[in-house]
């Protein structure tokens, strides 16, 4: 008799045993598994929604299955690292991507048993039947020109090819790489970074009508049209604002590079918003894993005693034996 964990609950499977030879149903079941595949699936799918094993035991529960084993979830992880293992290691489209959006997305990770800062750089593209495909991301312990190149490298090395333009952020790292790996292609500075850094230089009472002139720039209709709105706007700047002014004169170049793209597009390639709104729901899965492990530890045992805490508490105002100090009287720095 074997255990087999399903959708509709835990069921009792009979193997029967032959005389001779013998019989393994392997069309129902997998051999060292316990769990039937559509359920393994499925909670796979539970753990990339930022669901923890806590919650998942819980609902594995409701639906007549006793618990999930240490081994059970240690193996649907591995079956899910090579799931997304293969997804970042696959061959990319080759009729190629036009255009880019990237981004980085600054995490805490735990590496050698302490919590370290990294950046992950992410890239999306659209391919040539113009759907938006993730084409890869890759974990850096900082965003660089050499980690930038690293990621463009290896996306060439998977097929990329084609690009005619990419959308990002001002990070000089990301400029060196695409004029170093990705040569044929245009710069896009994202639209709205760049609106944030002019709102930096323009007094805060006069930035609703800077704002209301930078937009105009892009309501227009045509790459002319355009291009002598911007030169527009600088000239009615340079007056009251002058370094506001050259800033945006000097960054024309940066900024409307969309308009060498066909005008449908627009809208599409000025800015990395897509890219953001990404970066948000990675951020929303982490800090859903997090409350949900705040969740574990209230629920746990107490981790340190009330009158430990007290003590802890008593002996912030007692001198230091050592030193001679006094933890109440906390002495200013100097340089």
């Amino acid at each position: 008799h074997r255990d087999l964990d399903t959708r509709v609950g835990t069921i009792d499977v009979a193997v029967p045993k032959l005389r001779h030879g013998a019989f393994f149903p392997e069309w129902l079941l997998e051999r060292r598994s316990r769990a039937e595949r559509a359920l393994s699936t499925v909670i796979a799918t539970c753990y990339l929604k930022g669901v923890s094993t806590r919650r998942m035991n819980d609902l594995v529960a409701t639906l007549g299955i006793s618990n999930l084993s240490k081994s059970q979830v240690s193996r649907m992880s591995e079956e899910l690292d090579e799931m997304v293992a293969d997804f970042r290691n696959r061959p990319l489209d080759p009729g190629g991507y036009a255009y880019l959006s990237c981004d980085a997305l600054t995490i805490k990770v735990r590496e050698g048993g302490r919590v370290v800062k990294c950046s992950v750089l992410l890239a999306t593209g659209v391919n040539a039947d113009g759907y938006r495909e993730m084409l890869g991301m890759h974990v850096a312990t900082a965003e660089s020109n050499a980690s930038w190149k690293g990621f463009f490298q290896d996306l060439k090395a998977r097929g990329l090819r084609g690009v005619f333009l990419v959308t990002s952020d001002a990070h000089e790292g990301i400029q060196h790489a695409i004029s170093e790996v990705l040569p044929d292609a245009s710069w896009q500075r994202c639209r709205t970074h760049f609106a944030k850094n002019l709102y930096e230089k323009v007094p805060k009472m006069q930035w609703p009508m800077v704002s209301a002139m930078f937009q105009t720039i892009f309501q227009q209709p045509d790459e002319e049209s355009t291009w002598a709105q911007a030169r527009e706007v600088v000239d009615l700047l340079e007056p009251k604002f002058p370094q506001v002014a050259a800033y945006l004169e000097e960054s024309l170049d940066e900024v409307l590079a969309f308009t060498a793209a066909p005008k449908p597009v627009w809208t599409k390639v000025w800015s990395n918003n897509p890219t953001e709104r990404l970066n948000r729901e990675i951020r929303r899965l982490v800090g859903a894993v997090l409350a949900e492990q705040h969740d574990d530890w209230i629920q746990q045992k107490r981790y340190m005693s009330l009158s430990a805490l007290e003590h802890s508490k008593h002996l912030m105002h007692q001198p230091n034996p050592h030193t001679g100090d006094d933890h109440g009287d906390h002495h200013q720095l100097t340089a």
